[in-house]
């Protein structure tokens, strides 16, 4: 078994409802996290209640591209 070459630190907040903020390693200030579109739908999120926002999906469909 090899050594383990890098462990992420990233503290996520529940804010309210959907939205949540991440700290991640190299940046300085935490980035949002919500919901949008059919996801939001899916959860009967109400866009005037919480405005649209990328999703952790979003992220990880992202980092899976790159």
């Amino acid at each position: 078994m090899s050594d383990v070459a890098y462990t992420s630190k990233v503290r996520i907040e529940r804010v309210r409802g959907p939205i949540r903020k991440v700290w991640m390693p190299s940046l300085d200030e935490p980035i949002s996290f919500g919901v949008h579109g059919a996801i939001a739908e899916h959860y009967g999120v109400d866009p005037e209640e919480y405005p649209p926002d990328a999703t952790t999906i979003d992220y990880v469909i992202a980092a899976a591209g790159g």
